[in-house]
Order: structure tokens, then sequence, then C-alpha cells
């Protein structure tokens, strides 16, 4: 919010887009630490609340729904901010993957979608570096969603390389953060479960089971599967707050993987207290340069 505030101090409309795949869904404000409307502060934010949890999105939707926010906002002299922690999706906003050009067949997905249910990742990742080492060699093995995906592209295509990325049609600024103190970083990652279940993820988690099926994507997200465990007595507050950290711990651990391997302009220590004014002038004299008032 800060540097969406502060380019709008400097007279450049600034708007944030939540790259996130489960903030899209409705309803996962607190498993997914949606900002809420107070948090936004007049900053007019995208790619949230975009389908019921049931509804399938990709980031084919995603993709879709981005291209009808950059156009005015450009024509406005505007810069978007890309936020989240979905790299394939931020990678195929700023990097124009080809992802029409993927192919894809609901029928495929249902099927391998059931095996999943049924028998679990295990034999989908063994099948999918079997039939296609080229694309398992190139997925988040630990990732669900991106297995079936990768096996449904496989089922139809075979393991042909991926489309080459076409690029974005502007100037692109990519700024990373990480936490060098690891002992900080699992502290961060204990102090926001502990907010998560005192901030309502019991009700939130209860309401979704109540009308959804608890198998869908959407309750992928970190949070649920532990609040319904916490619910049914499974296990205690200590319980959930352990499991909650430790399934946070391994997503920053992929997440460090997949950044590291990603170009960055600008690469900061959220740790360091003088990351976000670094942060924000970096971003301040590049959006001065691309996109000047009166543009």
């Amino acid at each position: 919010m800060r540097l969406a505030l502060a380019l709008g101090a400097d007279g450049i409309p600034a708007a944030v887009i939540s790259a996130d795949s489960r903030q899209v869904y409705r309803g996962t404000d607190v498993a997914t630490a949606k900002p809420t409307l107070a948090e936004r502060r007049g900053v007019r934010h995208h790619g949230l609340d975009l389908a019921d949890p049931d509804e399938p999105f990709s980031v084919a939707e995603f993709a879709v729904h981005v291209e009808t926010v950059l156009p005015g906002l450009a024509a406005r002299g505007g810069v978007a901010l890309l936020v989240g922690g979905t790299g394939f999706w931020l990678r195929a906003i700023a990097d124009g993957l080809a992802i029409d050009a993927l192919p894809w067949d609901p029928s495929v997905r249902a099927v391998l979608e059931a095996d999943l249910a049924d028998h679990g990742l295990g034999g989908l990742v063994t099948r999918l570096q079997a039939t296609a080492p080229g694309l398992a060699a190139r997925v988040d093995l630990h990732n669900p969603r991106r297995v079936v995906r990768a096996l449904e592209i496989a089922t139809l295509q075979g393991d042909a390389p991926l489309p080459a990325p076409r690029g974005y049609g502007g100037p692109v600024l990519r700024i990373t953060l990480d936490v060098a103190d690891r002992v900080l970083h699992r502290a961060w990652i204990a102090d926001r479960a502990e907010v998560q279940l005192d901030g309502g993820i019991l009700a939130e988690a209860e309401a979704l089971r109540a009308r959804y099926p608890t198998s869908l994507p959407a309750f992928s997200a970190i949070g649920y599967r532990e609040a319904w465990d916490l619910l049914d007595g499974r296990i205690d507050r200590a319980g959930y707050l352990a499991a909650n950290v430790g399934r946070n711990v391994a997503y920053a651990r992929r997440q460090r993987t997949w950044f590291r391997a990603a170009p960055a302009d600008l690469a900061l220590d959220a740790g360091d207290p003088s990351a976000p004014d670094r942060g924000i002038e970096c971003a301040r004299a590049f959006a001065q340069t691309f996109a000047p008032r009166g543009a």
C-alpha cells in the first residue's frame, strides 16, 4: 500500500493486481490474508473475489482478467503493481506466457482430479515422470494442481516443449522479497498462524464446508485442512499451529526456489528495515520514467 500511495502522491495512478491463485475465490478471506477494504486504503485492487470456490479458475482466466484491467490503467498514465505468491501466474503476465497455446480438456482434467482425490499425489507424480520427464523437470512436484495440469498437457500433446514466452508489451520492474534470517521468517510465519486462528479461520472454514466439497482446489490454501481437523477434534490449538507453521515453512522454501531462478531488478531482504524505502524509491524512479504525468 505504501508504494501505491507514494506513486499516487507523484500523480501516477497505481492499482494492485493480486496474482494469488486462492484470493480469486470468494469467501476465502482469512485463509488467504485477503486485504480488507480498510487495508486497501482507497487503492484499487484487482484479482480478488472473481469466482465461487466451486468454479474452475485457471491462469488462463486470470490472464483474461488482467487484460481487461491494464489498458484502462495505461490510458490514465498509471502503473500496475502485480503482487502475490503464485509464481506461475506472475510469469504468465510479466513474461507473456502463451497460455492460450496449451491444450486443455475438462474430461481429462476431471479424471486426473478424481485420481488425485482417490489415490493421492504420489502416483500422479510417478506417472508424470515416466510419461513426460521434460514436463516433470519443470513442474513443482509438490503442488497437486501443477502436477494435474502437467499430466493433462502430457496426455493431450505428449512431452512437447512448452511455448516460448512472448514477452510483455511494456516495461517491467521486477522486485523480489526474501527473508535472509530464517529464524525471523519462521517467527513471522508463526505470528501469522496465530493471527489467522484468532481472526476467524474456524468460522470461515466451517461456513465454506457447509456449502462446498472440501476437496475443491480453492481449499488447498493453508489453514483450511488444519481448521477442519481442529473443528472435528482431531487436533488441538497447538496441533493446528504446528501444522500450519510447518506447511507454510515448506511452502516458503518452494517459493524461494522458484523465485531464485527468476530474474530480478531489485532483490530485497524483508528483514532489513530499509527495504521498504529502497523498494519505493526504485519503483518511483521507474514509474516516473515510463509513466510520466501527462502521458
